[in-house]
């Protein structure tokens, strides 16, 4: 019995770790957003997923006639899985999902760097990549 509960209690403590290393990077470019947020807007209070939300799905004028929304190449529900105008899919956003997503700072800001060009024609603000990585995060 004692090699049972050992072995569940090993098990569960491995699950955690897991969990808090995947965890620590997204933390990490949250507080680097958040930081960069409050130095643009000292009024700056904090991320929203509601805001996230909004934005992934709100329509653009600025970046390309082809990509006016986040919707355009992502679908509407980030569980789902997206495409590019050229066919080729993409794996859902949503981190209960896709759970490797976000893991990686520099791959996140060369995603943003490329998508919030196309999107809205100039980068995203440190408080939109928050808000938007927020919303991924709570789904």
């Amino acid at each position: 019995m004692n090699a049972r509960k050992n072995r569940l209690l090993l098990a569960v403590t491995l699950a955690l770790a897991r969990v808090t290393a995947v965890a620590a990077p997204r933390d990490d470019l949250l507080a680097g957003y958040a930081a960069a947020a409050k130095k643009t807007d000292p009024a700056f209070a904090g991320f929203s997923a509601t805001r996230g939300e909004a934005f992934h799905r709100n329509s653009f004028a600025g970046g390309k006639a082809a990509t006016p929304t986040c919707t355009s190449c992502h679908a509407k529900d980030p569980r789902t899985a997206g495409q590019t105008p050229a066919g080729k899919a993409i794996d859902p956003l949503a981190v209960s999902v896709s759970p490797g997503r976000y893991t990686d700072p520099a791959k996140v800001e060369k995603w943003f760097k490329r998508n919030c060009n196309e999107v809205l024609g100039r980068e995203c603000t440190p408080q939109e990549k928050g808000d938007w990585l927020s919303f991924m995060l709570s789904q």
